[in-house]
């Protein structure tokens, strides 16, 4: 009997292993050296370089708006879904119960009711704090819900890939794409601490037939079923004079895609780098790019959440590897108001890079994230002006600030430093 209880644990010991090893690795081999500096962003190279490495080619006629908290985001997006006429696809990660939920799910559920094809795609552990009623609601009206990795045996070593992606798009024509997520923390202006600063973006033009096919990617993933024809995928026009492409980077395929596509701009910028992030957590090669960048010059301005986070692991284990980037000139700031939710990167004032990627290893390596890339030297420069006004709320963190940090926060970082990979 001992022998037999002996080998059962053995059995047992052995699956968690093998569990933890596949839920924390994607088996694909990483970026493990840096970029090489061989053209400037406003070489032709640059554009040519990100459109073929990453995937999608850079496309122009594109109209773009830019949407400031949910003041603005929400409504504009229950308009679009008001006046969807054949097709509404879309998804998030977090969908959380309260008032906006509730009226993101009734509004759905109208149009399902009304003949439009509507199709949801939620994480199931960002939506774990969704009203179910919402998920009978949709269904019930006929709109196709399906949450993404719901834990099941035959899908054991998936438990750890989870969709970050942020995407609606309306009839194939209509994009939104950026960092917000279904619940009242996102309502209001960023005006107090219960309501979050973030930034979403409305696309028309032919890159919302890129976000649709980046939807398409997980949808198929999770339910097997092909959705395309002139309903998912119209001939579209010009809408503006606008480039950009929508690409996305998943465990199963390309999940370096993301991390490649900051490296090139990073190591591309002549002149200046804004970054706006709300889980900034580098690894050692990403801090490495943006240091030698900082040493030729660029001028590197990175903004994060102060004291008022989510996730105070990410702070702590943000500010542990700041020291190489503040001796190196570049500028930190931490936002004071309320929770800083933004995911955004301006490189030249003429790349802007906006979607669901954090800049930490959960979003380069585990999550499936999708980003809009926009290369536009107008649009650019209004993006800077919106970060110009976020630094006013934000206090600046100098290399002394840093080295004064107290014992306890200095000891929290090491321990909190084990877990940077799934951060």
């Amino acid at each position: 009997m001992p022998t037999l209880v002996l080998i059962v644990l053995t059995v047992v010991v052995t699956l968690i292993v093998v569990l933890v090893v596949a839920n924390l690795s994607s088996g694909e081999k990483k970026i493990e050296h840096k970029i090489e500096r061989e053209y400037a962003s406003d070489d032709p190279q640059f554009l040519r370089s990100m459109g073929l490495l990453l995937g999608p080619p850079v496309i122009g006629g594109n109209r773009f708006e830019v949407l400031l908290n949910g003041d603005q985001i929400f409504p504009k997006m229950l308009d679009a879904i008001r006046a969807a006429r054949e097709t509404i696809t879309f998804e998030t990660f977090i969908y959380w119960s309260g008032g906006i939920g509730e009226e993101f799910a009734q509004t759905l559920s109208d149009k399902a009711r009304a003949g439009v094809s509507v199709h949801v795609l939620l994480d199931w552990v960002g939506s774990s704090k969704m009203d179910k009623r919402y998920l009978h609601m949709l269904r019930d009206a006929g709109a196709e819900v399906i949450q993404y990795h719901k834990p099941h045996w035959t899908g054991l070593g998936r438990m750890n890939d989870r969709t970050h992606r942020k995407l609606l798009v309306i009839d194939g024509r209509i994009g939104f794409t950026g960092g917000v997520g279904i619940a009242d923390e996102w309502t209001g202006r960023a005006q107090d601490e219960k309501h979050w600063r973030d930034t979403h973006f409305w696309v028309e033009g032919p890159a919302v037939g890129q976000m649709q096919a980046v939807f398409m990617d997980n949808w198929i993933k999770a339910t097997g079923n092909v959705l395309h024809g002139p309903r998912y995928f119209p001939e579209i026009d010009a809408a503006g004079d606008g480039l950009a492409h929508m690409f996305s980077s998943s465990p199963s395929g390309g999940s370096d895609d993301m991390q490649l596509m900051y490296l090139m701009a990073i190591t591309a910028a002549t002149h200046s780098i804004h970054l706006s992030s709300a889980y900034f957590v580098p690894d050692k090669l990403t801090i490495n790019a943006i240091v030698e960048a900082a040493k030729r010059g660029v001028r590197v301005r990175i903004i994060t959440p102060g004291k008022r986070i989510d996730t105070h692991t990410v702070r702590e284990a943000s500010r542990a590897c700041w020291g190489d980037l503040l001796a190196a000139g570049v500028e930190m700031f931490e936002y004071q108001p309320t929770m800083f939710h933004c995911k955004l990167i301006v490189v030249d004032e003429f790349l802007v890079s906006v979607g669901s990627t954090n800049f930490d290893n959960r979003s380069f390596k585990l999550n499936d994230e999708a980003n809009l890339n926009i290369y536009d030297r107008d649009f650019a420069r209004h993006q800077t002006a919106i970060f110009d006004d976020d630094v006013t709320r934000a206090k600046r963190i100098t290399l002394d600030d840093w080295r004064r940090r107290p014992l306890t926060e200095k000891l929290l970082e090491r321990v909190v430093a084990v877990l940077d990979p799934q951060l």
